[in-house]
C-alpha cells in the first residue's frame, strides 16, 4: 500500500500519539463552543497554521462535525497552496500517516472524482509537502478513528466551485455519506509577507481584524463561494480561497442552507509582532 508520510509532525503539531491526544483533550476541555446538538452540519472551513496558533479552532470545527455526522463514509478535505492556473489534484489510493495511525483513502470515491472533475491529476504517489491538509488529519483520526478521506488540491479559481459540486453529486449517486472540510488561513499581513497596505502597528491590526478578514468571513457566512474567490483575489485575505469555496460549494449541494462563525483570532494574539496571520473556523 502506498503510504504518504507525515512531514509536519513534531513541528506544526505533536510528534507522538500521546502528545496529540493530550493536546486535543486540552482543546476540548477549554472550548467554549456549544455542543448541544441542536444544529446539524455537513462541512466546515478550518485554519491550517501550526496547532499552537490555530489548532483549537480546527479542533472545534472538526469535533462539531463529528457530533453531527458520527459515522461518515468519508471526509473530503480540500486544501493546498496553488496558483489560479494549477490543476485539481486528488490522492486516489493508499493511506496518509498520522501519529494516531494511518488514515486510508476512500479509493472508490477518489477514483470516481478523478474521472469526473475536469483536468484532474490522479496522483497516488508524487506529492509535495502540504501542511494545509496534513495538520487536520490527527484531528480527523481522533474524532472519527476509522473514517476514510479524500484529499483534494484545488486552485483559487471558479473550477474549485465546480469541483465541490461534483464531489457532492458523486457521493450522493454512490450512496455515500460524506463530510467536507476546506482548509485556509486568512490575511497574511506584514513585511514577512510583503503585504502592508495599512502600514504597521495597531491601525494595521484593527484593519485586518475588522475589515479585511471580516470581508472574506462575511463571504463565507453568506454562502457565496464566488465572493470568497473574489475577495481573496482583490484583497489577499485567504491563502487557499479555492479550498474554502470548494467546501462551501459541496456543502450547499449536500443541503446546507446556513453557516456560523465558530471562532476567529490572529497569530498576533499568541506571538505579537508586525507580521501576523488571521484564522477563522466556520461550520455549515
Amino acid at each position: 500500500m502506498i503510504t504518504r508520510q507525515a512531514v509536519f509532525s513534531g513541528s506544526w503539531y505533536p510528534r507522538t500519539a500521546s502528545e496529540c491526544q493530550h493536546e486535543i483533550k486540552r482543546y476540548v476541555q477549554s472550548s467554549t463552543l456549544s455542543t448541544d446538538g441542536a444544529d446539524t452540519y455537513v462541512g466546515g472551513i478550518v485554519p491550517h497554521a501550526g496547532w499552537y496558533f490555530s489548532g483549537s479552532i480546527a479542533c472545534d470545527v472538526i469535533r462539531s462535525l463529528s457530533q453531527s455526522v458520527s459515522s461518515p463514509d468519508a471526509v473530503v478535505i480540500f486544501g493546498t497552496h496553488l496558483y489560479p492556473d494549477s490543476p485539481v489534484a486528488i490522492m486516489s489510493e493508499g493511506a496518509w500517516e498520522t501519529p494516531l495511525g494511518n488514515i486510508l483513502i476512500h479509493e472508490s470515491l477518489a477514483r470516481e472524482l478523478a474521472i469526473r472533475i475536469p483536468s484532474c491529476i490522479h496522483s497516488p504517489e508524487n506529492h509535495s509537502p502540504d501542511n494545509t491538509i496534513e495538520v487536520q488529519l490527527p484531528l480527523i483520526k481522533y474524532f472519527w478513528d476509522t473514517v476514510k478521506i479524500v484529499p483534494i488540491s484545488v486552485p483559487p479559481e471558479s473550477r474549485s466551485i465546480e469541483a465541490g459540486q461534483i464531489v457532492a453529486a458523486a457521493a450522493q449517486e454512490m450512496g455515500l455519506r460524506i463530510v467536507v472540510v476546506g482548509s485556509t488561513d486568512l490575511t497574511h499581513y506584514g513585511s514577512t509577507y510583503g503585504f502592508t497596505p495599512q502600514g504597521r502597528g495597531e491601525t494595521a491590526l484593527r484593519w485586518v481584524k475588522n475589515v479585511n478578514d471580516r470581508n472574506v468571513i462575511d463571504a463565507m457566512l453568506s454562502m457565496n463561494p464566488q465572493n470568497i474567490l473574489q475577495e481573496a483575489r482583490e484583497n489577499h485575505n485567504a491563502c487557499c480561497a479555492g479550498a474554502a469555496a470548494a467546501s462551501l460549494s459541496a456543502g450547499m449541494a449536500l443541503g446546507s442552507t446556513g453557516s456560523k462563525l465558530v471562532a476567529y483570532t490572529t497569530s498576533h494574539e499568541k506571538s505579537p509582532g508586525e507580521s501576523f496571520v488571521g484564522y477563522a473556523g466556520i461550520l455549515f
